[in-house]
């Protein structure tokens, strides 16, 4: 199987092993992957923010970039569900809306892809260490996606996984939400971290880097015992 991969803004700029693993996973999982190097934004910034119209254009170009039949994977439960939810109301009796609603439907985020559509849970993957994983809010409200990253992290050799209290609580992020309102995003994340800690994890893995951004800034400022991995840099351990 083909796919297309959307490598998410933040992604590309800070954390670029996070699409490298993710073109890794995808490959052991039986696919080719194909990258658009004049890809840039989902649109969702400018949408979050008010800016409709500039984030129309963005979108708009997403679609282009992204034209074909093949399948959108992203590392990015945030940026699939904005595509799958919202380009519908952007392109609302719109020439564009039937593209965008076929991009949006093609639009899958890493675990639900490999899980749903191509019924893999075991890619061989070998990581040693105890991890918690958290649900960030796009995967699990956005896209209804809870069990699919569990499958995965479950079928890897050598890991030992255990729940944190409340993983389905924001981490506080939210994008704008953690600039406008500062003080009740910090103290979101020290009580996720908090809760991380409690397990005694080593590691905490979601599906969204932004939300593992967010924390990993709280854990170096207050100097805490444990770390943030993405689901796909987990996947692609050991091969």
């Amino acid at each position: 199987m083909t796919v297309q991969l959307f490598v998410p803004c933040f992604i590309d700029q800070l954390y670029p092993q996070v699409a490298y693993n993710t073109i890794k996973v995808l490959e052991k999982a039986g696919c080719t992957v194909k990258y658009n190097e004049q890809q840039t934004c989902c649109g969702q910034p400018a949408f979050n923010a008010g800016f409709w119209g500039e984030s129309k254009d963005v979108c708009t170009k997403f679609v282009q970039d992204f034209d074909g039949s093949d399948y959108i994977v992203s590392p990015s439960a945030s940026c699939t569900g904005f595509v799958r939810n919202n380009y519908g109301k952007l392109f609302e009796n719109n020439a564009f809306q039937s593209p965008a609603k076929k991009a949006a439907n093609r639009m899958f985020e890493l675990s639900e892809f490999l899980v749903k559509i191509l019924n893999v849970t075991d890619l061989g993957a070998n990581f040693n260490g105890k991890v918690t994983y958290h649900d960030s809010c796009a995967a699990l409200r956005e896209c209804t996606i809870k069990e699919e990253p569990r499958k995965l992290l479950q079928a890897v050799q050598g890991i030992e996984m255990v729940e944190m209290n409340d993983t389905t609580v924001c981490c506080g992020f939210g994008g704008s939400f953690a600039v406008k309102f500062d003080a009740i995003s910090v103290a979101m994340a020290d009580q996720k971290i908090d809760n991380a800690l409690a397990t005694e994890a080593e590691y905490i893995v979601s599906t969204d880097m932004s939300c593992l951004m967010h924390l990993d800034g709280r854990i170096n400022f207050n100097g805490q015992a444990i770390k943030v991995l993405h689901l796909a840099d987990v996947l692609a351990s050991g091969y």
